[in-house]
């Protein structure tokens, strides 16, 4: 491979942030297509609307390219939710930006365990997330998991990060 030219500019910068309003239509037409692959539930834009202020994206040239949620259970435990990246954005690391920018937020509020509930827990565990069986974590399960349709045959896997 060549090196680069001495005056080539690099890429678009990537910029993680709160979502806004107007992230709404894109952040729900980004989980749509994981929803239809079954890799996630659903969710209606009037949910998106509520929540809003439990989601942060990643904007690259003006476009949502992934988005991610932080949901409260308890005074510890908070899970990381709809986290996507956009099937033109993929392997440029922007999950990993997703995640890193919502353990601070976990952290700056004070949270001292965070979960997911995953098909990759490889990804999770290259973040320092360990694999722990779902009974472990009573609020999510009976909170949330009782309500789900997957609930008897659930096959994503929990992880969980503490967090200091």
């Amino acid at each position: 491979m060549p090196p680069p030219e001495p005056n080539a500019r690099p890429g678009p910068t990537p910029t993680v942030r709160p979502a806004a309003i107007g992230d709404v239509p894109e952040i729900h037409h980004l989980l749509e297509q994981y929803a239809q692959q079954g890799n996630l539930l659903p969710r209606t834009m009037n949910e998106l609307y509520r929540h809003l202020r439990d989601f942060f994206v990643v904007e690259i040239d003006g476009r949502v390219a992934a988005c991610g949620a932080l949901e409260i259970f308890t005074e510890s435990l908070g899970e990381i939710r709809s986290l996507v990246v956009h099937d033109d954005y993929k392997g440029r690391g922007f999950g990993r930006l997703l995640v890193g920018r919502l353990i601070e937020e976990a952290r700056a509020i004070g949270l001292r365990r965070l979960m997911a509930l995953t098909y990759v827990p490889g990804f999770f565990h290259k973040l320092g997330f360990k694999t722990v069986p779902k009974d472990t974590l009573p609020e999510k399960v009976w909170g949330i998991c009782v309500k789900c349709y997957k609930y008897n045959h659930c096959d994503e896997i929990a992880v969980l990060i503490e967090l200091r």
